[in-house]
C-alpha cells in the first residue's frame, strides 16, 4: 500500500516543472522577506498594486515568451514599447476620430515593427538579435525625430487612461483584467492549435519542423508580429497608466521580460515552456523589484541582478538540452 502511494506522489510531482515550483517557492520567500522588512508589504492594497504594475510586465513578457520558444530574441522591445505609447499618444490630437483609434493605431505600429522584425529572420536569414537591435535603433531615430529630442507633449485618451487604470470589475484593474485575457489567448493558441505546436517544434528542431510539413518562416513571421503587438499594448496602457508616453521610457522593460521568461522554465534556446512558469516568473521579478525599490537598491544594482539570473538560466538549461 505504501508503494503504490509514494508511486502515485512521485508521479504527481513529476507532473510539476521543477523551475516552476522553484519560481512560486521564490515568490512566497520574497513575500516573507517582504513582510518581515515592511509591514506594509502584505497588505492587500499593497499586493494589488504590485499585481497592477505586474500586469504591464507580463503582457510585454508574452510576446517574449513566444520568440523565446522558438530559440530567437526580441532585443528591440524598448523602443516598439515607446512607439505603441507615442504613436497612440500622436493620434489622440487629431480630435474624436483620432482618440477612437488611438489604442488599435498603436497597437498596429508595434504589429508593423514585429512584422519588420519577423520577415529579416524568416525569410533573409538575419540573427534576431541583429534584426531586433538595429529596428529598435531606427525605432528609437524616428521617435527622436518626430519629438524633436524633446519630451512628448501629447497626452492620453480617456479610453487609454480607462483602460489602464480603471475597474471593469471592482475591485481588480483593468490592466489585470487584460493581461488575464491576453494570458488566457496565450495559453490557447500555445496548447490548442497547431500553430503553437509549431512554435514548441520549430524551437525544439527547426529544420526537422520544415521537413514535417510546417511552414516555418510564417509562423517565425507571425509569432514576431504577436510580439511586437503585445510590446505596443504594453506601451499604451503604460502611457495611459502615466497620462502621456516618455522617451525611453520602454528601456526598463527588455531585460525583466527576459529574466521573467527564463525564470518561469522557458529554454531560452528553445522548444520548452509553460506559460504559467511566465506568469510566476513576472510575480517574481515584481516582487524583486518591489524589494530592490524598498531597498533603494540603485538602478545598475536591478540591471546586474536580471543580468546574473539570465547567465544562470542559460547555463542550466543551455546544459540540459545539448545532453538531450
Amino acid at each position: 500500500m505504501n508503494a503504490i502511494l509514494d508511486s502515485q506522489i512521485f508521479r504527481l510531482l513529476r507532473r510539476f516543472d521543477p523551475a516552476v515550483t522553484t519560481a512560486f517557492g521564490c515568490i512566497l520567500l520574497l513575500l516573507v522577506v517582504g513582510g518581515t522588512y515592511s509591514s506594509n508589504f502584505l497588505s492587500p492594497e499593497y499586493l494589488l498594486q504590485q499585481l497592477k504594475v505586474a500586469s504591464f510586465l507580463g503582457i510585454i513578457a508574452t510576446g517574449m515568451m513566444m520568440i523565446i520558444l522558438l530559440g530567437q530574441i526580441d532585443l528591440s522591445v524598448p523602443w516598439v514599447v515607446t512607439v505603441g505609447a507615442m504613436m497612440s499618444c500622436a493620434v489622440v490630437g487629431h480630435g474624436t476620430v483620432g482618440a477612437i483609434l488611438a489604442i488599435p493605431f498603436g497597437i498596429l505600429c508595434g504589429v508593423a515593427i514585429g512584422l519588420v522584425n519577423g520577415f529579416g529572420v524568416a525569410y533573409l536569414r538575419i540573427p534576431s538579435m541583429i534584426i531586433t537591435l538595429a529596428t529598435n535603433a531606427v525605432a528609437q531615430g524616428l521617435m527622436v525625430v518626430y519629438t524633436g529630442g524633446f519630451s512628448p507633449q501629447d497626452s492620453a485618451s480617456p479610453a487609454m487612461r480607462y483602460l489602464a487604470t480603471g475597474f471593469v470589475i471592482p475591485g481588480l484593474p483593468n490592466s489585470v483584467v487584460c493581461w488575464a485575457i491576453v494570458g488566457a489567448l496565450a495559453v490557447f493558441l500555445l496548447t490548442r492549435t497547431t500553430f503553437g505546436r509549431a512554435i514548441y517544434g520549430i524551437g525544439n528542431r527547426e529544420r526537422a519542423a520544415y521537413l514535417s510539413g510546417i511552414n516555418t518562416r510564417r509562423i517565425v513571421m507571425t509569432a514576431f508580429g504577436i510580439s511586437g503587438g503585445l510590446a505596443a499594448l504594453g506601451g499604451v496602457l503604460l502611457a495611459g497608466y502615466a497620462s502621456k508616453a516618455a522617451q525611453s521610457m520602454g528601456d526598463a522593460y527588455l531585460l525583466p521580460a527576459i529574466a521573467a521568461v527564463v525564470l518561469g522554465g522557458t529554454s531560452i534556446l528553445g522548444g520548452r515552456g509553460s506559460y504559467l512558469g511566465t506568469v510566476a516568473g513576472v510575480m517574481l521579478i515584481t516582487l524583486l523589484q518591489s524589494i530592490l525599490s524598498v531597498m533603494q537598491m540603485p538602478e545598475f544594482g536591478r540591471q546586474i541582478i536580471y543580468g546574473v539570473v539570465i547567465i544562470a538560466m542559460l547555463l542550466l538549461y543551455g546544459r540540459e538540452k545539448l545532453q538531450r
